[in-house]
């Protein structure tokens, strides 16, 4: 293969790599992965009322979660309606969000 053919196979392999990723990475796949995200966690949620506050915190690929902060009003009457947070870790890789209690983040 002559360097005018490498050449010109590479920046056609380059620009397909960089045609994916801009499709992987549109506006709207990004708002499809946040209502995802945002409907699991409330689901797994325990509190009612709930919604997130701020936005997703993404990790990298090494660590293929994203973190989420919930805020609501715990259920159980004993608690009297008091607010609750709760934090949520969504792992991107089995689509499943998993809440703990983290009324302590803002003590």
């Amino acid at each position: 293969m002559g360097k005018t053919m490498f050449t010109k196979v590479f920046v056609l392999l380059a620009g397909g790599s960089v045609a994916f990723g801009a499709l992987a990475s549109s506006p709207a796949a990004w708002k499809d992965y946040d209502q995802r995200l945002t409907k699991a966690c409330v689901a797994a949620s325990g509190l009612k009322d709930v919604k997130p506050v701020g936005g997703p915190i993404q990790y990298d690929d090494r660590v293929p979660v994203t973190a989420l902060f919930l805020a609501g009003r715990y259920p159980q009457k004993h608690m009297n309606n008091r607010p609750g947070r709760e934090l949520c870790v969504w792992d991107r890789k089995a689509e499943k969000a998993y809440v703990s209690e983290a009324d302590q983040l803002l003590k």
